[in-house]
């Protein structure tokens, strides 16, 4: 018999507004996605001809470069990200591990499934690896800005660098959705201002318009192909923050991110990379800062003043990333629960992680320090997001070819030439290995070592678990089978699901009892903010002795102890200290030597799931009521 039941169940906290209505929103787009790709010009032309390779500026080097500039943002950013990935949604979520989540939605036999999947999860290590270091060499990159103006004050760089992003690390428990709304003024002015300050070059040089045609590109690399090879590594600067945008699709939704980078963000990155092509056409002295000294001299203060906010919104961008794709890790089965708490009720994907957020504080401050200078680091960033790309590529094939149904004839092309411009710039940036290229891969390596070993574990611990569960018909044999007495009472079992919880077959066989009053108390999370009073409860008796109390609540919300017990005694069923008791049941895995899984792979599964956050309820009920029940179990 099933029964519904409105006694008010969850709280439902105060939480900050989301802005509403497409404009607000494609503001607060700008201020949170674009951060990244839009402080890009401050270090990518700079690095083409001052970085490590140190190329001597000439007229059709400059003009090349800034042709491979603009169509890579073309190519890259517009149609690969914006026009064609970020139809790929999981439920609205974006981001490479969402894209990995897709795939399960395909046809397509085990191994190929299997395959997909492993490359969908290094991708998102790698999104990790190159996480932390976007805003590092951001912020340092505007900073560095005082060593024209004020060359007294360099020492002082790296410590205001950390003080600043310290301060944005600290902002991000108020959530995007305010973050967003501050940020999205300053950069619609930054966007205005490196386009006035491309523009105000452009017309002195005109003729640097001419490289918005492919063949200044291929000219290059036909007339030098080393020098264009070796320049990709820096080219590839121009697109930072390209997976991030696609990664923060959940915060604000397709159309937002569209409108504002056609409309907005791409023309003013064009107007700038030209401006500074054509800066150093004039004078080529300027490569060693071009961004900067685009700037008039009365201007300069201002000018860093806002660059330096600008790049630390650059690294927002990053962050929201690494929270959406944390929580779809968490959902997907890839990491153990942690604390994801939800900002807006208006938007699901705005979230903040805290242990997620100040691992990558302290990891971005520790590269800042190690690193010292923003030439350094641009020098350690490629490999790992040049990866992402290819990856991306891959899985966004098959889901064309698979989910879409696209014909061969389109998508054969396309993935040829996103495959070869993704390997491309993949090659080049494999000649950064030594001089830093390593550090995002390492940390990928590692992440993805956590990554796999969780799902492998969960794994084998579920079907452990679901041997050793009774469904309700076995329940019902056993109890008779072994003559268990029904003693008065009541026990409440918590679970995170509909089924049976194992705890309660253990119960029976250790206790040797059964309660007159046996509730499963299932808590199950909506996809909504916050779930009608009508909606929240269904009471289902399962047997003589047996209810199973389905607690619905939206991800805005949270459940309640003393509402849970008002319920249970609204419904008949006697709840009070001495004879009633509320379970909460716990796994303890012990690693055993094993088929299944290495035995190095299930210690790192048991260290995580033993400091994983435990599904937390708000029991306001007497302490001497809660049952803490562990079960070892060797897998």
């Amino acid at each position: 018999m099933t029964t519904a039941a409105s006694t008010p169940r969850v709280t439902r906290p105060r939480r900050p507004k989301a802005p509403s209505g497409m404009g607000r929103l494609a503001v607060g787009a700008i201020g949170v996605v674009f951060g990244d790709i839009g402080t890009s010009p401050l270090y990518a032309f700079q690095e083409v001809f001052a970085g490590p390779r140190n190329l001597d500026v000439q007229p059709d080097r400059a003009m090349g470069a800034v042709s491979m500039i603009f169509w890579t943002l073309t190519l890259v950013v517009s149609v690969k990200y914006v026009l064609i990935v970020m139809r790929a949604d999981n439920g609205g979520e974006g981001g490479i591990m969402a894209l990995t989540a897709y795939i399960h939605r395909l046809k397509i036999s085990a191994k190929s499934l299997a395959l997909l999947s492993a490359l969908g999860v290094f991708g998102a290590a790698l999104f990790y690896g190159d996480g932390m270091i976007t805003p590092a060499v951001s912020v340092l990159s505007a900073i560095e800005g005082i060593e024209v103006v004020a060359p007294s004050l360099s020492s002082y760089v790296e410590i205001v660098a950390v003080v600043i992003l310290l301060l944005l690390f600290a902002s991000q428990r108020y959530g995007t959705a305010r973050v967003g709304a501050a940020f999205g003024p300053v950069m619609i002015v930054w966007f205005a201002v490196i386009a006035a300050l491309g523009i105000a070059s452009i017309v002195q040089t005109p003729g640097v318009l001419k490289a918005i045609s492919p063949t200044y590109a291929l000219g290059l690399a036909i007339s030098e192909p080393l020098v264009a090879f070796v320049s990709l590594g820096s080219v590839v600067l121009c697109v930072t923050g390209a997976e991030a945008l696609y990664a923060d699709m959940g915060h604000f939704g397709k159309r937002p991110i569209r409108l504002s980078w056609f409309w907005i963000v791409m023309p003013a990155l064009f107007c700038n990379y030209l401006g500074q092509a054509a800066l150093i056409i004039r004078t080529p002295s300027a490569d060693g800062n071009p961004f900067y000294l685009l700037v008039p001299h009365v201007l300069m203060w201002p000018m860093i003043i806002l660059a330096t906010m600008a790049t630390v919104i650059a690294s927002q961008a990053v962050i929201s990333g690494a929270f959406s794709m944390t929580d779809e890790a968490i959902r997907l089965g890839y990491l153990p629960r942690m604390r994801v708490r939800h900002t807006s009720a208006a938007h699901r994907g705005q979230i903040y992680v805290p242990f997620v957020n100040w691992a990558l504080c302290l990891a971005v401050v520790v590269l800042i320090l190690g690193f010292r200078d923003s030439s350094n680091l641009a020098s350690a960033y490629g490999i790992a997001v040049t990866g992402t790309f290819v990856i991306t590529t891959i899985l966004i094939t098959a889901v064309a070819r698979k989910q879409w149904g696209a014909p061969l004839w389109a998508v054969i092309p396309l993935a040829g030439l996103f495959g070869f411009i993704d390997l491309s710039f993949f090659g080049a940036n494999l000649l950064k290995f030594f001089h830093g290229g390593w550090f995002p891969l390492a940390v990928a390596i590692v992440l993805f070592t956590v990554f796999m070993s969780w799902a492998a574990g969960l794994r084998l611990l579920r079907a452990r678990m679901a041997a050793e569960t009774l469904d309700v018909a076995e329940l019902e044999g056993y109890v008779a089978a072994h003559h268990v007495p029904v003693i008065p009472g009541t026990a409440i079992f918590l679970t995170g699901g509909s089924k049976l919880p194992m705890a309660l077959g253990e119960y029976l066989r250790k206790g040797g009892n059964l309660r007159a009053n046996t509730v499963q108390a299932a808590f199950l999370v909506q996809q909504v903010p916050t779930v009608p009073l009508d909606e929240q409860l269904r009471f289902v008796e399962l047997g003589p002795h047996l209810t199973r109390l389905e607690v619905r609540y939206g991800f805005m919300e949270y459940p309640s102890g003393k509402a849970l017990i008002a319920a249970l005694r609204a419904h008949g069923i006697p709840v009070a200290e001495g004879n009633s008791m509320i379970i909460i049941h716990t796994v303890d895995p012990l690693p055993v030597d094993s088929k299944g899984m290495a035995l190095w792979r299930k210690h790192i599964f048991a260290f995580l799931m033993r400091n994983a956050r435990q599904p937390q309820l708000v029991l306001t009920v007497p302490q001497d009521m809660i049952m803490e029940w562990t079960t070892l179990m060797r897998f």
